[in-house]
């Protein structure tokens, strides 16, 4: 079947131009020094039909030909101890396996070690900007909430979706934790896995499915989106709260994202170097995206209302107040526009406490060693995903 050409269609849209000629993209051009235009769109718009194929044939040949818990023990084996050409296994297996245990010559750990602890020394504002930015922000573009809205991810319910996230964001950035049979490295392949069964599942039983404009379910252009979200989005989030860091922090995060990607299949040619690659290729993206639809707000309303329905918190005005907060947090990061169409909840005060924190965060920084600051940012981070995963008690990566 020939692939559709795909065109940036929403590119005189409102809503496009609002965001990048005087929102936040605006905001990402002037932080990243980017060169936005269409020159490069051809080169990039084909990906919206495309996916990681060799996952999915793993999928077909252990997933699919006995029980998910026996797929899943058999992966983790290979996982945790490696193959060899020897081993008497599917081909698929052999394929991913000689992809993932090959380390590409550009990766340089020391880098990426760097980038983790920007991660983990930012403490709870990456949690912030995770989900008060990256997550919620990224439900405005209407066609890349269309796997979660068929793999009925809202009556999974946001605290098991968030948890999950957590699980995996806080395991990939941890020190040394992307060496090959590491939990990093563990958990990229396992989402890479769940990214192909999922993909499998809404093309088999979603006869609805709109590829010409949704393009491939989870295709590789959405995951290159995706990640652009944790690595430029969520660094750029850590600066308007108030957060400074390194050239050398700045460009470890790109690179532990770029090695990420890699892991999960993400052509390399999709995987930006730095800041302004990155904003260069989300303005491609952004173009073939609509605006907030229905399913949207109902995603970015059930993330809100995870604080009302996690039990983490004993007391309802505990649970009422981190909401409110996280409102807040949302309102400061995202645009109003974006917000608007998100429906979220206008508040009072709703920046006082986005303002505080740039306030404390400029005194923890003078008062606080980088060394502490890791430590105590990497205790706070595994003590929240284990709340969580205490309270979901089943997870896809356990």
């Amino acid at each position: 079947m020939e692939k559709p050409i795909l065109q940036p269609k929403f590119k005189d849209a409102p809503h496009f131009k609002n965001f990048w000629e005087s929102g936040n993209g605006k905001q990402l051009i002037e932080f990243s020094g980017a060169n936005v235009s269409f020159k490069d769109f051809d080169q990039f718009s084909h990906f919206f039909y495309d996916f990681d194929q060799i996952g999915d044939q793993v999928v077909k040949d252990i997933y699919l030909t006995q029980s998910y818990p026996e797929a899943s023990r058999q992966i983790e084996t290979y996982i945790r101890t490696g193959i060899f050409e020897n081993h008497d296994i599917p081909e698929s297996v052999k394929i991913l396996f000689g992809q993932t245990q090959s380390v590409p010559d550009w990766v340089d750990f020391n880098l990426i070690k760097s980038g983790a602890e920007l991660c983990m020394r930012c403490n709870v504002d990456s949690l912030i900007s995770l989900r008060d930015y990256c997550l919620i922000g990224g439900y405005d573009y209407a066609y890349l909430n269309k796997p979660l809205i068929v793999t009925e991810a809202l009556k999974k319910g946001a605290v098991k979706r968030l948890s999950e996230t957590l699980d995996f964001w806080v395991n990939v950035t941890r020190t040394d934790s992307l060496l090959t049979h590491q939990k990093g490295y563990e958990f990229a392949i396992k989402t890479r896995l769940i990214h192909s069964y999922a993909r499998l599942s809404i093309k088999k039983n979603d006869k609805n499915w709109d590829t010409k404009n949704w393009g491939e379910p989870i295709n590789s252009w959405d995951m290159m989106a995706t990640y652009i979200g944790f690595s430029l989005v969520f660094l750029y989030s850590l600066n308007k709260l108030g957060n400074t860091y390194s050239q050398h922090e700045e460009k470890g995060l790109f690179h532990l994202w770029k090695y990420v990607g890699y892991l999960l299949g993400i052509p390399e040619n999709l995987l930006p170097d730095d800041k302004k690659q990155a904003t260069e290729y989300f303005y491609l993206w952004t173009s073939v995206q609509p605006p907030s639809d229905k399913d949207s707000v109902l995603l970015a309303h059930s993330l809100l209302n995870e604080s009302l329905e996690n039990p983490i918190l004993k007391f309802n005005f505990q649970r009422k107040n981190l909401r409110y907060l996280h409102i807040c947090c949302t309102w400061f990061l995202l645009d109003d526009e974006v917000c608007e169409r998100l429906e979220i909840p206008k508040v009072k005060n709703r920046y006082l406490f986005p303002k505080s924190k740039i306030i404390f965060n400029k005194i923890y920084e003078k008062t606080i060693s980088r060394e502490a600051r890791i430590k105590r940012g990497n205790k706070d981070q595994l003590k929240v995903l284990e709340d969580y995963l205490n309270t979901t008690k089943q997870s896809n990566f356990h």
